[in-house]
């Protein structure tokens, strides 16, 4: 009996490898085969922007939402799927929506499931 509570003191002890969630864009994440289009906010396009303006913009809201990702702790909220069959989720680090962090940050537009808005006309 004494074995097996060490055994299951040490299991509990032994840290787990964090998830990793990679920046796929500024709205969409990937963890091994999920990808997950985070709910509340568009950003500009990396791959099928209409303008190099675009690209510029989506590149720099992939990458904030990168370090955001690496900083503090990861929580996904799922909530269905689109019609491209990602994971629709709040994201949330350290506690904080990561759309609102974004949008209020200006790298992102609040969108709640409107027609997408342009980006090279600004």
């Amino acid at each position: 009996m004494k074995r097996i509570a060490l055994v299951a003191a040490l299991m509990l002890a032994t840290p787990v490898a964090a998830q990793q969630y990679i920046a796929v864009d500024g709205d969409t994440i990937r963890s091994d085969k999920e990808r997950i289009r985070i709910m509340g906010l568009d950003t500009p396009e990396t791959y099928f922007a209409k303008c190099s303006l675009e690209r510029s913009r989506g590149y720099h809201a992939a990458g904030r939402l990168q370090r955001l990702l690496n900083s503090r702790t990861v929580r996904i909220e799922r909530a269905g799927r689109d019609k491209y069959r990602r994971t629709l989720a709040r994201v949330y680090v350290g506690g904080e929506n990561v759309a609102s962090i974004m949008i209020r940050e200006g790298l992102a537009r609040p969108n709640h499931g409107q027609r997408r808005q342009p980006w090279c006309n600004q």
